[in-house]
């Protein structure tokens, strides 16, 4: 690899929900100075050569109603508040062009993006989708954990058979806007129905590849192969259990220990006294994994639909060789070892989700000229 900067785009970062746990204050944790309790610091994500971060704005699924909107919010309001106390490390981006501007700046502010994590933080409104898109976020996923009213989880009991009508009318209303429809965190059908319903490219923006690794969070094959067609990125994922099939045979057997000594999950206390017993020693993922993600990825969707989706401050442990935002250089090097370009990695690290956001704000142009908001509601669903 010749590159001497990758200006790598990250399409999930959960730095803000990392702070939220401090009361977002960036006093008692100076991002500006070295933070190794978290996996995101500005050294280091310099050091990581990143050129822009999707900031996930993300709130758990145990919350509903306007519960989860207004802790949607507040993680919002905390992204302007980590761009305003660092103006001259971060700034706020909300096209494809300042982003594929941002990216060529090397010592130049990181381009700070917005991702909606789950489809439950728009409350079933369309209105609350528009509101979210007017204070700068540029994608939605369309479930996190848990099912919405309108839309399969990857990790739920199927109730919709992927969308329903009023799923297929947020995915339509997302291409009128312009945000970037994510089907990271989905079920495979909601994957294929958005595929299905969407007019732009769509987006996963931490997700790996499920024939390398069989977790339900990871892309089946023919939905990889859709890419090409749909324009879209997959943005591979560094989480442990979503890369390493060791790990992800781990924690089956694992769970299934916890459900044989009749452990409640919920008993936060027996699940800790369990796991200070249990003897087997968890595998690490590693680099190797996430390059095995990468390669397969590639060979299906094409070198032109990959891109990167660490979700960094969001999980609990990380590949060896990727434990914090530097890192990213060293996954690129280890893909240059295995015959990849410098064309390919710069696609790869932001070319290629800069081209798909670009399509996306092509699609919505096109769209608003044929068509005004929709005034659907959940109701329709009713009426079907």
């Amino acid at each position: 690899m010749t590159l001497s900067y990758l200006g790598v785009v990250d399409g999930h970062n959960d730095l803000p929900w990392e702070m939220r746990k401090i009361g977002y204050d960036f006093g008692v944790r100076d991002i500006a100075q070295p933070q190794p309790a978290m996996h995101t610091d500005l050294g280091r994500l310099r050091a990581g050569q990143v050129g822009g971060q999707f900031w996930s704005v993300y709130v758990p699924s145990s919350l509903a109603g306007q519960s989860a909107v207004t802790a949607t919010l507040e993680q919002i309001d905390a992204v302007y508040s980590m761009i305003e106390r660092y103006p001259d490390r971060l700034q706020l981006v909300t096209t494809a062009a300042g982003l594929a501007a941002a990216v060529q700046q090397q010592d130049g502010p990181i381009a700070s993006l917005m991702g909606a994590e789950g489809g439950h933080s728009i409350d079933n409104s369309l209105g609350t989708l528009r509101s979210l898109y007017r204070l700068g976020v540029r994608y939605l996923t369309l479930t996190h954990n848990d099912n919405t009213d309108w839309a399969d989880s990857a990790t739920d009991e199927p109730a919709h058979d992927g969308l329903t009508a009023f799923g297929r009318e947020v995915v339509a209303e997302m291409n009128r806007l312009g945000m970037m429809v994510d089907i990271s965190h989905v079920a495979p059908a909601t994957m294929r129905a958005a595929l299905d319903t969407s007019e732009a490219p769509v987006i996963f923006s931490h997700s790996s590849a499920r024939a390398v690794c069989d977790h339900p969070r990871d892309v089946p094959d023919d939905v990889l192969s859709r890419l090409a067609d749909n324009g879209g990125t997959c943005m591979i994922t560094f989480v442990p259990g979503f890369v390493s099939p060791a790990v992800r045979e781990w924690t089956l057997e694992y769970d299934a220990a916890v459900t044989n000594a009749g452990i409640d999950p919920d008993d936060h206390d027996a699940l800790k006294a369990f796991e200070d017993g249990y003897t087997v020693e968890r595998p690490k993922a590693t680099l190797a994994d996430v390059v095995a993600h990468a390669e397969h990825v590639r060979e299906l969707a094409g070198i032109d639909h990959i891109g990167v989706g660490g979700d960094f401050d969001g999980v609990g442990s990380l590949p060896v060789g990727l434990q914090d935002v530097s890192t990213y250089p060293a996954l690129f090097a280890a893909l240059s070892e295995r015959g990849w370009s410098d064309e390919d990695l710069l696609k790869m690290a932001h070319g290629n989700i800069c081209r798909t956001f670009a399509d996306v704000e092509q699609c919505a142009t096109k769209i608003k000229a044929e068509r005004g908001p929709s005034l659907a509601t959940i109701a329709i669903d009713q009426e079907q």
